[in-house]
């Protein structure tokens, strides 16, 4: 679900970059990495984030294979929340990026939101609307 946290992100990462890519995670690529069907489908969300104006292409996000993406768009920057830095994930990521030359770059996440939070308010507000 896309928030201020995300438009931050988008801001903050298009601020340093002068062509700014952004991976649109797939229905499917939800589905199987957080177990959760996506409220707003695939096409929408493109459509959402491609009318963001720090935002230059919009492309499919069909894997977490971020070497796979670099081999197809070339990227010299990645960007990512800073809640991720540490993470063994991200870890692993920058040592199979600092021999291509990019850099990995953690924004300041956006405190007291997400899309976690928001969908329990709205599920909240939903049961208390159906008693």
């Amino acid at each position: 679900m896309f928030h201020i946290g995300h438009l931050n992100v988008l801001k903050n990462a298009k601020s340093q970059c002068d062509y700014l890519i952004v991976g649109v995670s797939t229905d499917e690529l939800v589905q199987k990495e957080k177990n959760k069907t996506p409220v707003i489908p695939f096409v929408e969300r493109c459509e959402i984030v491609s009318a963001i104006k720090y935002v230059d292409k919009v492309v499919p996000q069909t894997n977490k294979n971020k070497k796979e993406a670099w081999e197809k768009y070339h990227f010299d920057k990645m960007f990512v929340g800073d809640d991720w830095k540490g993470t063994d994930v991200w870890n692993r990521f920058e040592e199979q990026f600092k021999p291509l030359g990019v850099e990995i770059v953690y924004l300041k996440h956006t405190d007291g939101i997400s899309s976690t939070q928001l969908t329990g308010i709205i599920k909240g507000m939903l049961d208390n609307h159906s008693d």
